[in-house]
């Protein structure tokens, strides 16, 4: 792997879920020298020093936009930045049997799509039954990248309850290429989202910055001040009018986690039955009973947010030559849009 792009970093931007955690601090005016490794393991949460020293060493800790030692001695204004690598479980990924939609497979990379319900890798209270069980299983000796080791595979992840695809790096050389185009946001990545209401524009584009919430660090929410938290760009087009929701197509210009659910919230226009952003209520329509009773049901078809990765489009390692992946919208998502089309037929 080049030094220059130890490429834990590619993982810093993908959509819906980065394997790191990111921090960004404003050194106090007021604030006297002392060393970055002691002040950064006083301010984090639930870190230790040798975690501290390991990502300076790794060069996740930078000073204005500058890689230092872990003997340097902060100065009031400081900007530092922090990507501290998710600990993986100490424990062997064990593999199971668990069947893959495999789109596309080479002997660099393949493409899957993932349903619902499946969590990417394991981690606290998802132990089994993910994604990285069933590539271990198929698939021997998958690269792991610096830094995230016990994820075999991944330059990326999207939620458990998002569906679609993603790109799995066989080889070396395609885990640095994918990473690396993560990094630089020249990965395609195009979305389908059912959310509340209809968009004034039919085109649109939300550039709003985005962090962990202050309240709940499970939740992302929209600092527009740009005072916390990282940019993010989600460029919107509206495909179907459906009165009271709307079906949309998303493209990731950059790619936090749950970058389109909490931009789409922020726009007034929650992805629907999105239960963590407030789609999992009726938020445009009547106040009849009976409506309400139409959208308990729809509840029930898509049991879950209704957002979908539906395409993904890269530099192919190996080729050098753009490739692009569909994939058809699953059938909770097509059911909730036929029932919605027809009560517009009928109401």
């Amino acid at each position: 792997m080049s030094e220059e792009i130890d490429l834990g970093e590619g993982f810093l931007d993908e959509e819906e879920g980065e394997l790191f955690e990111h921090h960004r601090i404003v050194v106090d005016k007021k604030q006297s020298p002392v060393r970055i490794d002691k002040f950064l393991t006083d301010r984090l949460p639930n870190t230790t020093r040798n975690r501290v020293q390991d990502a300076i060493r790794d060069e996740l800790v930078q000073v204005n936009e500058k890689a230092v030692k872990p003997n340097y001695k902060i100065h009031p204004d400081d900007v530092i930045t922090v990507s501290l690598p998710e600990p993986p479980r100490d424990t062997e990924v064990v593999p199971e049997n668990i069947p893959l939609n495999i789109v596309y497979e080479d002997e660099h990379l393949l493409v899957v799509n993932k349903p619902a319900g499946m969590v990417v890798h394991p981690a606290f209270n998802n132990w089994s039954g993910t994604l990285v069980n069933a590539l271990t299983y198929h698939f021997q000796q998958l690269p792991e990248m610096k830094g995230n080791e016990g994820r075999p595979g991944l330059v990326h992840r999207i939620d458990k309850d998002t569906s679609g695809l993603l790109v799995i790096a066989k080889t070396e050389l395609a885990m640095n290429s994918l990473a690396k185009q993560f990094f630089d946001h020249s990965i395609e990545r195009t979305y389908y989202a059912l959310v509340w209401g209809v968009p004034e524009q039919e085109k649109g584009t939300v550039d709003v910055f985005l962090g962990r919430s202050l309240k709940d660090r499970r939740v992302t929410t929209a600092f527009p001040d740009g005072d916390f938290g990282r940019n993010a760009v989600t460029h919107y087009e509206m495909l179907k009018d459906l009165r009271y929701v709307a079906l949309i197509k998303c493209n990731l210009e950059t790619g936090r986690t749950h970058q389109i659910r909490a931009h789409m919230k922020y726009i007034g226009h929650p992805i629907f039955n999105d239960a963590t952003y407030g789609g999992d209520r009726v938020v445009k329509g009547t106040i009849f009973t009976k409506y309400k009773q139409f959208v308990d049901n729809c509840f029930k078809l898509i049991p879950r947010q209704a957002l979908h990765a539906k395409s993904l489009g890269f530099i192919h390692p190996a080729t050098k030559e753009f490739v692009q992946f569909e994939s058809e919208l699953p059938e909770d998502f097509t059911s909730v849009i036929d029932k919605w089309e027809h009560y517009l037929q009928y109401n």
